[in-house]
């Protein structure tokens, strides 16, 4: 947090700079890759990829990781090697280091109010017309259980993939969890490399709104498979 919280201190001003203009938001983006490497590592934290088949990342994608610590998201921004936005909860427009990103490069969505969840319906179908990537984590929150399970995915973003016809990549977070579950402050941390594996693109082409569910059941269960293998693994170890 100590190490998160300062270097988004170093960077803030040229943060800023490039907030003020939708112009400068993919500069802010590339300069969010830097910070989440720097304060990643200043910590001891270090992410390994494996993929299935390499991505082609001229063309946009809904990007849906499970959720198990808060170094999910400085893994997105490092994986995604094109321009990329979250889609997240609407009190992240408050917070002291996610106001700022919320506030422009960001989509909140406020999952209780449909208004606010077809605004940011439309502003997603914009970003990825732009060729932007879209990160979402399906399951809304990380894992109240330790060790963490993989919980029921939110029907949202298989419903936009499926209306943009943008192929889906499926994401396991294997092993953040072990060096840093959710915050960090109940079971501390260990430096470590966190391991995650990139399933290939799943493309909804030729799908309709009827399968949607059947799509959220697919991407789910190929990321439970890889999860839950490698944390029986990591478990016994």
């Amino acid at each position: 947090m100590v190490s998160v919280a300062l270097s988004y201190f170093l960077f803030w001003p040229a943060f800023y700079l490039f907030s003020r203009k939708p112009s400068g938001y993919k500069n802010m983006n590339r300069l969010r890759r830097v910070w989440g490497f720097v304060s990643s590592g200043l910590a001891g934290f270090f992410f390994r990829y494996e993929y299935e088949e390499a991505i082609d990342w001229s063309r946009p994608y809904i990007i849906c990781p499970n959720h198990t610590s808060s170094l999910d998201i400085a893994a997105m921004c490092l994986l995604v090697k094109n321009d990329y936005c979250f889609i997240g909860k609407d009190t992240l427009k408050d917070g002291l280091v996610t106001g700022l990103f919320f506030r422009t490069v960001d989509i909140p969505v406020d999952r209780d109010s449909k208004m606010s969840s077809y605004r940011a319906f439309k502003m997603a179908a914009e970003k990825i017309q732009q060729g932007t990537s879209v990160i979402i984590f399906p399951e809304g929150k990380i894992s109240d259980d330790y060790p963490p399970v993989l919980h029921e995915f939110k029907n949202g973003p298989f419903k936009l993939a499926i209306d943009l016809k943008v192929p889906i990549i499926p994401v396991s977070s294997i092993n953040a969890w072990k060096m840093l579950w959710d915050d960090g402050i109940k079971y501390g941390t260990k430096p470590g490399i966190c391991n995650f594996y990139v399933h290939k693109p799943i493309d909804t082409t030729d799908l309709t709104s009827a399968d949607a569910d059947a799509l959220r059941d697919e991407v789910y269960a190929i990321i439970n498979q890889r999860f839950d293998s490698n944390k029986l693994v990591t478990e016994m170890l």
